[in-house]
């Protein structure tokens, strides 16, 4: 048996924590440092029972690790990411992969350039119920796939937006938000061509958007909208309807829709519909779910990096594919300010 894999968070925050204890649980990696600057991260580190220092210099002086998940503020994600790969470590960067694409574009050149293994942490390409949905839109059993559907509708509460970041540029739900429904369409269906949006702040009049429509034209030909509110009262979002996060209630109800020439498939439930003989709007339809097993695509995502550090397999979401989504969130923001169709080819 493989001795696992010597793993360091850096940030303690939120997602940090969540990625401290799958580290913990999980046989292949060993969690041997916590790097923050806080007193809260040193408490952490504390009560897990592991090493802790306040900065990556600190950390690789003690001693190297075999990869690092950087879980830090979103602002020092490059810096984060450019430290690790100066000292030639694997490292998993939470989303986005940095707050600017130029910055973007230089840590994925020089770890490409250097063969060091970045990782993006689009955590939900991990989920098997997105792999299963791959394989059926692959198979050809919906035939030609010509349009998808893709919404994230939820009501944030007001005291949500007490921190004040949260009602500034930058911080919206498309930033926030639809950047992971992008990466899971560009997961489903392939690199993005161009995209239109229209924003609003109706609501609560807050320097960021709370509601955007957006039109998406594929590489491949294939047509989709995708629309975000974080201020309507609603079961439609990934959130909503998956279950992965045990902090929102789960509906029944799809969050993606797709169509093709002899069926469509809603996602989270993956029920495929067809018509059982002739392909007519007059047609009876059979319904059909596909089975898959529910695992936490947070626990994958850290067994994959320890496969990767290993050298067993490429990245799932490399920071290459990290930034080429990011490059789609940013087009989006552009296209709603010139009021335009922006063009990423």
């Amino acid at each position: 048996m493989a001795p696992a894999v010597r793993l360091a968070v850096l940030g303690a925050g939120l997602i940090g924590r969540r990625h401290i204890k799958h580290v913990l649980d999980e046989p292949m990696a060993e969690l041997i440092a916590i790097v923050d600057p806080t007193p809260a991260g040193e408490a952490i580190a504390s009560e897990v029972g592991t090493k802790w220092f306040s900065s990556f210099a600190e950390l690789v002086a003690a001693g190297r690790p075999d990869g690092v998940i950087i879980a830090t503020p979103n602002q020092i994600h490059v810096r984060n990411g450019f430290e690790a790969v100066e000292a030639g470590i694997p490292a998993l960067i939470e989303k986005p992969i940095a707050d600017d694409i130029a910055a973007g574009e230089k840590l994925v050149q020089i770890a490409e350039a250097k063969g060091v293994p970045l990782l993006t942490g689009h955590h939900r390409r991990h989920n098997p119920m997105m792999q299963r949905a791959k394989q059926i839109i692959e198979s050809g059993e919906l035939g030609r796939i010509l349009v998808v559907n893709a919404m994230f509708w939820l009501f944030k509460p007001e005291e949500y937006f007490d921190t004040s970041w949260r009602r500034e540029r930058g911080a919206g739900p498309v930033f926030l938000n639809l950047i992971h429904d992008i990466d899971n369409l560009r997961y489903l269906f392939g690199d993005i061509a161009a995209v239109q949006a229209c924003e609003s702040n109706a609501v609560r009049g807050n320097a960021v958007e709370e509601t955007a429509v957006i039109l998406i034209e594929f590489k491949n030909g294939i047509l989709g909208t995708a629309s975000v509110s974080d201020c309507v009262v609603a079961p439609w979002s990934w959130e909503m309807t998956t279950g992965e996060n045990p902090a929102y209630p789960k509906t029944g109800e799809a969050c993606y829709m797709i169509g093709g020439t002899r069926g469509s498939l809603s996602v989270p439930s993956l029920e495929m519909w067809s018509n059982p003989s002739k392909r007519s709007w007059t047609e009876p339809f059979e319904c059909n779910r596909a089975e898959v097993e529910n695992e936490d695509p947070l626990i994958l995502q850290i067994r994959q990096l320890c496969r990767v550090i290993r050298g067993e397999e490429a990245p799932l979401v490399s920071g290459r594919e990290g930034l080429e989504t990011l490059k789609v969130i940013d087009a989006v923001k552009r296209s709603a300010a010139a009021g335009k169709r922006i063009s990423l080819t």
